[in-house]
């Protein structure tokens, strides 16, 4: 486990543990020595955990400040890592109250409790679709816009007091164990099951990242904040620095699974706001880079699938 002593293990608090990134960041922070503990809403799943929940300390939250407060003073972490987040492009209006509590209201009561109990050390998780068109700030869509919003509120808090943060920027993702209808997910079923597949036209660049690497992202931002004390307020993309049109992706896959995807290419229109170039401006996280190629990665989640 990343430590400032050598010989103590750390304390970290993560929230959105029971999602694909955050269930491989805990099995990472307890292979490492740490002590885990996580925030969980009374009715989340603990599914992705389920090999781990006896080696981690389980934190129900149930929306209110004091619920917070007590978790907080009850883990006592080094260290607070918050992947949790309302995630959508698409929503209904009666989700909107929903998505700013989750991806606003949240994360601001989490920041209370940790000054109140002197934690200063804050992983914070944002987006590469934040930046719509490759601008410095574009939201995609509201989801984006409320994750810059409480980025902004960070700012406060480290302008103002001595929270120390990192937030990384996640590009798109990938690895075993996700269950979400992700593009290489899509296409590796679509070429096991031998169906038509419907997509856009395929032009847009695709920045894709194999999870132990986006894992690893966190665990060198989480040593900058620990070992390095002049991090005050720092924004990283965690981006593989080669992206690639959708369709050549389709083309690997195609290749290392011998098999012939049937792809409708055009079968349906672009997203509304579709981000054909993802951000490419912004600094990578400090002494970081991406371990996995694609095809290696690819190979892999074929290996482990079978």
């Amino acid at each position: 486990m990343i430590d400032r002593n050598s010989h103590a293990a750390l304390t970290a608090l993560v929230t959105g543990a029971t999602g694909f990134i955050g269930s491989h960041l805990v099995r990472k922070l307890l292979a490492e020595g740490g002590k885990v503990h996580i925030i969980a809403r009374n009715d989340s799943s603990l599914k992705q955990l389920g090999d781990v929940q006896g080696a981690i300390t389980i934190h129900r939250h149930d929306g209110t400040i004091d619920s917070m407060f007590a978790i907080v003073e009850s883990a006592k972490p080094d260290l607070v890592i918050h992947l949790a987040s309302f995630a959508t492009v698409t929503y209904a209006p009666r989700q909107v109250e929903e998505m700013l509590t989750s991806n606003i209201i949240f994360g601001t009561q989490l920041v209370e409790a940790m000054l109140s109990q002197h934690v200063y050390a804050f992983i914070n998780t944002g987006t590469f679709s934040q930046h719509f068109d490759n601008k410095l700030y574009s939201p995609k869509s509201l989801y984006d816009a409320s994750k810059q919003a409480f980025t902004d509120i960070l700012a406060y808090y480290c302008e103002s007091s001595p929270l120390r943060v990192i937030t990384l920027e996640l590009f798109d993702n990938y690895g075993p164990n996700d269950t979400r209808s992700k593009i290489i997910s899509l296409l590796l079923k679509a070429g096991k099951e031998q169906k038509p597949l419907a997509m856009s036209p395929g032009e847009q660049l695709i920045d894709i990242v194999h999870i132990d690497d986006v894992v690893e992202a966190y665990m060198l931002a989480a040593q900058q904040l620990l070992n390095e004390g002049a991090v005050k307020n720092e924004v990283y993309s965690v981006s593989s620095q080669q992206p690639i049109p959708l369709k050549e992706l389709a083309g690997i896959i195609e290749k290392i699974m011998d098999v012939p995807l049937q792809v409708n290419w055009g079968g349906r229109p672009y997203h509304p706001r579709e981000i054909m170039i993802p951000w490419n401006k912004g600094a990578v996280v400090p002494k970081w880079k991406p371990k996995i190629t694609l095809e290696e990665g690819i190979k892999r989640l074929i290996e482990q699938q079978q």
